[in-house]
């Protein structure tokens, strides 16, 4: 794979939950693993910086937040993005709707986490970190509807404006599933952070 595989997160506002499965999935996969990351929001507060609660708990995690400003979701963004990582399913229904092309590879964050775990590591060939998530892909896909789950085990909450408790809430549902997608796709074990 001569080009880098583009990941694109994407939640509400691009404050929050997407920068930090952004910035949290790069640091899992570790430099040079091919694949470029990037976030935007379905109505997202432009150029506005990851409040304090959610920055805190990134860089607590081994992430960073450094030189980040949110970005409006574009149909061009949706086009160029080989996998769109989505918060809810409700942004999976915008995304696709934006650009219905995009429906194969949109997953929430934690469905492609449940679908990555059920394919395990040794379900991908060898290769680089950016080939195995190509990968993973039309594998994860052709798990979907196998086995049925609550709406709630696909959605991560939305903390803005919310009380800490929310904010660890809606982290502690995100950063496991972002950890499960590093660990099925990297090349080779890449030891945690935090």
């Amino acid at each position: 794979m001569s080009v880098p595989f583009s990941v694109l997160a994407v939640c509400t506002g691009n404050i929050c939950r997407s920068p930090a499965v952004e910035r949290l999935l790069v640091d899992r996969l570790g430099p040079g693993s091919g694949v470029v990351v990037s976030s935007a929001g379905v109505g997202a507060v432009v150029g506005a910086p990851v409040p304090e609660q959610m920055a805190g708990l990134v860089e607590g995690a081994g992430g960073s937040v450094e030189g980040f400003a949110a970005r409006q979701l574009t149909e061009g963004m949706l086009r160029e993005a080989q996998l769109v990582l989505v918060l809810t399913r409700s942004h999976r229904s915008r995304v696709v709707d934006m650009y219905p092309g995009a429906v194969r590879r949109t997953f929430t964050v934690r469905e492609l986490a449940r679908l990555a775990g059920a394919v395990g590591r040794a379900g991908l060939p060898e290769g680089t970190t950016a080939e195995r998530f190509a990968a993973l892909l039309p594998l994860a896909a052709a798990q979907r509807g196998l086995h049925q789950v609550a709406p709630e085990e696909d959605d991560v909450v939305d903390p803005y404006r919310r009380a800490d408790e929310v904010y660890a809430e809606s982290f502690g549902q995100l950063l496991p599933a972002v950890e499960v997608i590093a660990a099925t796709v990297r090349a080779e074990p890449h030891t945690l952070a935090g």
